[in-house]
């Protein structure tokens, strides 16, 4: 792509973030949803593949769905209340609308099906930006309406989000797909705790946002995109693979890793608010993406192929790997002695 369009999409993009995560009125949000979505468009559809194609036509139809019905929600409210203020949103119809909308652009269940599709049409670069960057804004209106939201509809949300994002992944051999349904898990722990403590929801998202990044910039220096790829990687770059193995740990949510500080304080959380039971079931839910992480985990680390028929090894490469990957590495697996320090800031 020709570097000044590469570089107008970038700047729409974070122009389109600032404008929803900086404004009061709905019509503004909206305006910066609707930015974001026409400025990653071309960045999904860049390699001109039919697959590619098809992502961005299912990105598009399901982004534009989600923006009409957030207008919607904000002018049902409008007409009843008389308020365009975002935290004034108080009528219980726009708040079960505007919870389908958000839930549409997160990709949270059951809107989740255009998301792994996405995903796995767009590179590598773009899957990161989808994954992380285009699910700020939606966060921060859920966060701004999180008091007037309807716990029941979210708690129900979140456990399917939990349950489907793990049971769906166990069967995928295309990474992009599995780190798209591991996103559809770890919306599942957002979502639960929103209303109870919002900012352990923006705390969890920080945090995976920063663990994402560092899987997807991994993958796209070593230029894995399936399992079998992933097999006989090590060759290439075997330090770079071995923290792999050690964010993709984090993403499960292991300790003493970083991934298991927000899972900690969210059921802490939960057992405060009396849902013993709600955070019982979403352990268990997390056992189902502990295991696709555990093996690509064990498909990261693998020294020799598991059958006997001959591989072409990679060729290792003399490349220093690049600052940002060591740090977001570093931060992804050693933050949680820093937990009381965060939580202070939080």
């Amino acid at each position: 792509m020709n570097p000044q369009a590469n570089l107008i999409f970038i700047t729409s993009l974070l122009l389109g973030t600032t404008i929803t995560i900086s404004s009061n009125h709905w019509i503004m949000a909206w305006t910066g949803l609707e930015i974001n979505t026409l400025a990653i468009l071309p960045l999904i559809s860049k390699s001109h593949h039919p697959r590619a194609i098809e992502a961005a036509t299912k990105y598009f139809l399901t982004q534009a769905a989600a923006s009409a019905l957030v207008l919607f929600s904000s002018m049902t409210n409008a007409w009843h209340t008389g308020q365009w203020d975002i935290t004034q949103l108080t009528h219980p119809t726009s708040c079960l609308i505007l919870t389908s909308a958000i839930a549409m652009k997160l990709g949270l269940v059951p809107f989740h099906f255009w998301f792994p599709e996405v995903l796995q049409g767009s590179p590598l670069t773009t899957g990161l930006i989808l994954s992380t960057a285009m699910k700020l804004p939606p966060m921060t209106l859920l966060y701004m309406t999180s008091s007037s939201l309807n716990p029941t509809l979210l708690t129900i949300l979140a456990i399917l989000s939990a349950a489907l994002g793990g049971w769906m992944g166990l069967n995928q051999t295309q990474i992009r797909k599995i780190l798209a349904f591991s996103s559809i898990s770890h919306l599942g722990w957002m979502a639960i705790i929103l209303i109870y403590n919002p900012k352990l929801t923006l705390l969890n998202f920080y945090l995976y946002a920063v663990m994402t990044t560092a899987v997807f910039l991994t993958l796209n220096t070593t230029k894995v995109l399936k399992l079998s790829t992933l097999l006989t990687a090590w060759t290439k770059a075997p330090s770079l693979n071995t923290m792999l193995l050690l964010t993709l740990l984090s993403l499960a949510g292991l300790p003493p890793l970083t991934g298991f500080l927000p899972k900690w304080l969210i059921i802490q959380e939960l057992t405060k608010q009396d849902m013993a039971p709600t955070a019982t079931l979403i352990s268990l839910l997390s056992l189902l993406s502990l295991f696709f992480y555990l093996r690509l985990a064990y498909c990261t680390t693998i020294t020799l192929p598991p059958h006997t028929t001959n591989h072409m090894k990679q060729w290792r490469t003399n490349k220093p790997t690049s600052t940002a990957i060591a740090i977001l590495t570093t931060v992804s697996v050693m933050l949680l002695p820093a937990s009381p320090m965060i939580l202070t800031i939080v």
